[in-house]
C-alpha cells in the first residue's frame, strides 16, 4: 500500500473551544493538509515547543528520545493506518524488524516533532480525509469523523444554539453513522 510522507506545519487552537487544538501536518509537496484534533494539554505541549519556551531542565519525550538514540541504533517510523470513530490510529514501528506499537495519535506527532522520526499515512486515508492546503489561512476544514464522540455533541449543540442546521444535520449523521443517538 502506497504512503506519503506527512510534515508537521503548525498548532493552532479552534476558535470557541478552549479543550481543542489542532496539529496541521501537511504532505511534502504542501498540496494537502491533514488536521489532527488534540486536547488542551497536547496543544500546550506543542506550543512549548514550537514557540522555542526557554526550559530548564529536558521533557519526558526529550529524555526517552535521547536514551533511546544513546543506547541503540534503532530505526523508527510512525504510520497512521486508520481511523477508528473519529480518533486516527497511529502506529510507531521498528523499520528493521516491522514491530508495530500503538500510540495515541497526538502522542506519536509529539514524539516524531522532537525526534525527527519520519510520519506517513497510506495514500488512501489521505485522499479520503485531507483538504486542499492554502498557505496562512484564516480558516480550515475538518473532516466531521475526526471529531471525538464528546466533541461531536458539543459541535451539535453549539450548531443549534447558532440556528446553523445544516452543520446540525451533519454532526447529527455522523453521530448516527457511530450509533450515539437513540432514534
Amino acid at each position: 500500500m502506497n504512503k506519503v510522507r506527512l510534515i508537521f506545519k503548525s498548532v493552532t487552537e479552534i476558535v470557541g473551544s478552549d479543550d481543542v487544538g489542532l496539529l496541521i501536518l501537511v504532505d511534502e509537496q504542501q498540496q494537502r493538509q491533514l488536521t489532527i484534533p488534540c486536547d488542551r494539554n497536547m496543544l500546550n505541549q506543542f506550543s512549548l515547543r514550537v514557540q522555542k519556551v526557554p526550559i530548564t531542565n529536558m521533557m519526558l519525550p526529550e529524555v526517552l528520545w535521547q536514551v533511546i538514540r544513546s543506547q541503540t541504533t534503532l530505526r523508527f517510523e510512525i504510520l497512521i493506518n486508520d481511523l477508528i470513530e473519529g480518533q486516527y490510529r497511529a502506529v510507531l514501528y521498528n523499520v528493521e524488524t516491522l514491530e508495530p506499537i500503538l500510540i495515541r495519535i497526538s502522542d506519536a506527532m509529539l514524539l516524531a516533532y522532537v525526534s525527527d522520526i519520519p510520519v506517513y499515512i497510506y495514500e488512501k486515508l489521505m485522499k479520503k480525509q485531507s483538504v486542499k492546503y492554502v498557505h496562512n489561512a484564516q480558516g480550515m476544514s475538518i473532516p466531521v469523523n475526526t471529531l471525538t464522540d464528546e466533541m461531536l455533541r458539543k459541535a451539535l449543540n453549539k450548531a443549534i444554539e447558532d440556528e446553523h442546521y445544516e452543520l446540525a444535520s451533519l454532526l447529527r449523521d455522523e453521530m448516527k453513522r457511530r450509533n450515539l443517538l437513540d432514534i
